[in-house]
């Protein structure tokens, strides 16, 4: 039922984001706040968030889902000749700006557990969808 009501509207259009570290466990604690709702737990009875995901039988999944519907999303746009995909692919021309460069939606789909991997072995990946849904 969670699933079905609560992460359907909380994660609309979640393939677009960019997720900063403080993003990721703001969506970690609100899965377990969903949670706590539902057992009707009061933070008062001091129960840690494990004791919480026993009670309920699952595991933190909210960023697993996150990360496949990006996934998906940019397949789709990587198979196709899009604007979008253009976009995607595209640089701004021009003097580098100051500071740390800005994450980008793919960065954390092109360091995989091998390491990193070029855009193009990337695209060519996503061309192969049984593969790319792993």
């Amino acid at each position: 039922m969670v699933k079905a009501f609560v992460w359907s509207v909380a994660l609309y259009g979640s393939e677009m984001w960019t997720l900063q570290k403080e993003d990721i466990r703001r969506l970690e604690a609100y899965e377990i706040w969903i949670w706590r709702r539902m057992m009707k737990v009061p933070w008062t009875e001091h129960k840690t968030n494990e004791e919480i995901l026993k009670m309920v039988e699952t595991e933190r999944k909210i960023m697993d889902t996150v990360r496949s519907r990006e996934k998906r999303w940019l397949g789709h746009i990587l198979r196709h000749d899009s604007l979008l995909r253009i976009t995607l692919e595209g640089q701004i021309q021009g003097k580098k700006a100051y500071g740390r460069p800005r994450i980008m939606l793919l960065d954390w789909l092109l360091k995989t557990e091998e390491g990193n991997i070029s855009y193009e072995e990337l695209k060519m990946s996503a061309q192969d969808r049984s593969r790319w849904s792993q």
